[in-house]
């Protein structure tokens, strides 16, 4: 073979290598970026890593048993005030209850936040069932604003036949807030609703 079509062969598997390598970075790369909302939506899904489940509608079953629902409420590089306005409730297991929080932009301007959450112990998380809650969004804050905001759950009947769940009488609700980086979330409104 002649040394020009040996160099042609070579040339288009280097070519043919750069296509692959280039393929597989940008496929990474989005990967890479998709990670955090796959995981979050897997978490949601499965209760996986204390992560609480979305609700579509209540329990149909209400059990005798009481448990002690905590909460927990912290900000993370933003400048509000978060509280849960109770510390704790007591909830029949499969009872509907509401649980207030209250969020204070302290700036003055609009500020965008997300919160994140958990629930412990861990086993709880695919009984701990929310039918509203403002964490499934991003919350824009105007400029000195006291916002109220109210998460809906209950705890699923199951929870009490999971033999990691059942010798557990308190289960504990925890939310940090976090700055959202999205630019679409930040151009967002302000939210209208003050709270007391």
């Amino acid at each position: 073979m002649s040394q020009t079509g040996l160099s042609e062969i070579e040339r288009k598997r280097n070519v043919k290598v750069a296509v692959i390598c280039a393929f597989t970075f940008f496929f990474m790369t989005g990967a890479a970026f998709a990670a955090v909302p796959i995981y979050r939506m897997f978490c949601q899904v499965t209760g996986f890593d204390g992560a609480t489940r979305r609700a579509t509608a209540a329990s149909d079953q209400v059990l005798g048993k009481t448990l002690t629902i905590r909460f927990d409420a912290n900000v993370r590089d933003l400048p509000w005030t978060f509280t849960a306005e109770q510390t704790s409730q007591e909830a029949k297991i499969g009872e509907t209850k509401i649980a207030f929080f209250k969020v204070t932009n302290n700036s003055d301007k609009p500020v965008t936040g997300r919160a994140l959450f958990n629930v412990v112990p861990e086993q709880a998380g695919p009984y701990f069932q929310k039918l509203q809650c403002f964490c499934f969004s991003d919350q824009t804050i105007a400029a000195g604003a006291t916002v109220d905001m109210p998460v809906l759950y209950y705890v699923d009947p199951k929870y009490a036949d999971d033999i990691n769940t059942k010798g557990k009488p308190e289960v504990t609700l925890s939310y940090t807030f976090f700055p959202t980086t999205s630019k679409a979330a930040q151009a967002a409104p302000p939210s209208p609703h003050k709270g007391g």
